[in-house]
């Protein structure tokens, strides 16, 4: 896509498209400065970091409403910021303090935001896509606007309840996204390794009957351009949607580190990703439209940089759950 054809997706609106670098930038410095404490052994839950994945969440979220309802899986954090999550209540929640989204329950692959409509998280490989079509059954019957957003990665899709999930949301016409960031590997196993080199993703999700996307996922523009239509088409009846995006993780499948010495990816291929950082790309897009924005991108970064600090500062305040309310959110 060409630039005059973005200009023309965003109406050169200055304000949208500084929003749209904040919510990139934002994500990137929140998971920098995880990895950077992690090593402070406050954060006693295994994290897994969306660097170099940002661009896909806030493409998405762009067309969500508040109404809208989002599900994800263990890599979970870009997905709930870029639906208007909390960052104090996030990283209170990697502290374990009361004051967390879940109480201090959860940690970061357990995350639920019903005021933002985060739905909820988990590491169990497909656990929530079931759930996210089950929700939009029901606002389908309920006759509620709204869509339903499930995030998975391309492990994901080789999961039975996925190909069943899609055939009933397909069956019923339900308004639910199926959002696949295919960063290529499940933990250290590439997906040439895993389904034939001629077995697309998106080519399975089409035999399926909905309709299908594919687009680079690190090019947030790219994200928008597929996403506008798609979802609206869901929201008015048009049935199940699904995405492919190309995307990439930097870090180690999980925690906080650089994996590259393991050798389990080809050589020179962590470069040739972080040479297509989503982050870099849409600002040099900016640059490149007018330099004046170099001014308000240094401002962004230091007002995201104060509020990193003040949420970090948030949870080390914040108080532990009391022993006496172990069983407060346990309901069988």
């Amino acid at each position: 896509m060409e630039k005059n054809q973005y200009q023309d997706l965003l109406s050169v609106n200055n304000a949208e498209l500084l929003s749209i670098f904040t919510k990139l930038v934002r994500i990137r410095r929140i998971e920098e400065a995880i990895a950077e404490k992690y090593s402070q052994w406050k954060m006693r839950c295994p994290v897994h970091l969306s660097i170099g994945q940002e661009a896909i969440p806030v493409g998405i979220s762009a067309y969500l409403t508040a109404k809208d309802h989002v599900y994800s899986n263990h890599r979970s954090h870009g997905h709930y910021f870029a639906k208007g999550g909390s960052l104090k209540k996030m990283i209170a929640e990697l502290y374990g303090k009361e004051t967390g989204c879940c109480g201090g329950r959860g940690g970061s692959m357990h995350l639920i935001d019903l005021k933002v409509g985060f739905m909820g998280s988990t590491p169990i490989v497909g656990g929530t896509v079931p759930l996210a079509v089950g929700d939009a059954w029901s606002a389908k019957l309920k006759g509620e606007e709204r869509v339903s957003v499930i995030y998975f990665g391309d492990g994901c899709f080789e999961e039975g309840v996925m190909h069943e999930s899609i055939n009933f949301a397909v069956l019923h016409k339900l308004p639910v996204i199926f959002v696949c960031e295919n960063n290529g590997y499940s933990v250290y196993t590439q997906l040439i390794h895993r389904q034939q080199s001629n077995r697309r993703i998106i080519d399975v999700a089409s035999s399926h009957g909905l309709q299908t996307y594919s687009a680079n996922g690190n090019d947030i523009l790219d994200v928008m351009s597929v996403a506008s239509d798609a979802i609206d088409c869901a929201r008015g009846g048009g049935g199940p949607q699904f995405f492919e995006f190309e995307t990439y993780r930097w870090l180690e499948h999980c925690g906080p580190n650089d994996d590259d010495n393991l050798d389990y990816r080809p050589s020179g291929e962590l470069l040739k990703w972080k040479d297509s950082c989503p982050v870099d790309k849409f600002r040099a897009y900016l640059e490149g439209l007018d330099k004046s924005y170099e001014k308000e991108i240094k401002q962004i970064e230091k007002e995201i940089k104060i509020e990193i600090v003040t949420a970090f500062d948030f949870a080390e305040n914040s108080s532990t759950p009391s022993k006496d309310q172990l069983d407060k959110y346990i309901y069988a």
